[in-house]
């Protein structure tokens, strides 16, 4: 190599260190596209929509919403992780799709931790463990593990989806508890809800504000919540924690990331901005009213969640012997 050919060299190679920073200092200049994993109108759609408002007055660049629904997550991990890694397209990812389905499929199209860069949290949520009124004499967890070890005929409960959060918590209950629940799933939260209150389930995995209505209507009880604290929508009722089974403080989560390659630079301005809007006290409010929590991790706070909690739903599957069909 000629004195010149170093020149060049050396001055391409410092343009290349400095166009990541330099990039990520007028970022974003353009609209963001974050795509969901769920339906138009999903209570996670919902509030991705509400941080995009505020989002938009930070910054001045709208968030456009994606819907790509269906197949466990996979169809909007494969559309995130084809994208340019330039920090304009993010997956709303969330438990199932990092944690949970590496475990319960064969074979998956993306790598949960090699095929994205994590950016930030975005909300948790607690579940609760609910009951049919009518069926279920217990009012806690003690009382009704004894009393579902006297039901010669069995017992069930609800999840919101096999292969999901709402199922593998009752995994754990049951090897925790000694238990032998028999899992229902069902397609989404409102059938499970709905066989609750009819009786054709005697309990159920699902989240606090699905339930809410009928525990007013006396249809329904709760006996446990899964957070870490008790929930000020419901604040009489213990956590699993408190009732003696901590394997049990569940959150279902979501969060953002991007496709693998997207400069460290451009993560840490999309991460700070979203923390700005997740610690925001509108969103704080408006979320709490629903039992919802922002999560404004850094980047490496959000690995190492999600790194923890996929060693959970990995003892779990391997517990349930569940494999989701390709």
């Amino acid at each position: 190599m000629n004195k010149r050919q170093y020149l060049w060299a050396t001055a391409a190679a410092c343009l290349m260190a400095i166009a990541p920073k330099a990039m990520a200092q007028n970022f974003p200049d353009r609209p963001i596209k974050v795509v969901v994993p769920f339906a138009a109108g999903n209570t996670l759609d919902n509030a991705l929509r509400q941080v995009a408002e505020e989002f938009k007055k930070n910054t001045g660049q709208p968030i456009v919403v994606d819907n790509k629904p269906g197949g466990s997550g996979i169809i909007a991990a494969q559309n995130v992780m084809q994208a340019p890694p330039d920090g304009y397209t993010l997956l709303l990812s969330n438990t199932s799709m990092l944690t949970i389905n590496p475990y319960t499929f064969a074979k998956l199209p993306y790598d949960a931790e090699k095929s994205f860069k994590p950016v930030t949290g975005f909300l948790g949520a607690s579940l609760v463990l609910a009951v049919n009124a009518s069926t279920v004499p217990a009012n806690n967890v003690k009382e009704f593990v004894a009393w579902a070890k006297t039901q010669s005929n069995g017992v069930s409960y609800a999840s919101f989806t096999a292969g999901n959060s709402s199922h593998f918590a009752g995994v754990i209950m049951n090897q925790r508890t000694g238990l032998n629940m028999v899992h229902v799933p069902f397609n989404g939260t409102p059938p499970a809800v709905q066989n609750l209150v009819g009786g054709q389930v005697h309990a159920a995995f699902l989240p606090l504000m699905a339930v809410k209505p009928h525990v007013e209507s006396g249809k329904v009880k709760v006996l446990a919540v899964t957070s870490p604290q008790r929930s000020p929508l419901m604040p009489q009722v213990g956590t699993f924690t408190e009732q003696g089974l901590p394997d049990l403080e569940i959150y279902i989560w979501s969060g953002l990331s991007a496709p693998a390659g997207t400069p460290d630079a451009v993560i840490g301005k999309l991460q700070a901005e979203f923390a700005k809007v997740l610690k925001s006290q509108i969103i704080i409010d408006k979320w709490r009213a629903i039992d919802f929590e922002p999560l404004p991790f850094t980047a490496a706070e959000f690995q190492t969640f999600t790194r923890n909690d996929a060693k959970r739903w990995q003892e779990a599957v391997k517990i349930s012997g569940f494999k989701a069909s390709e």
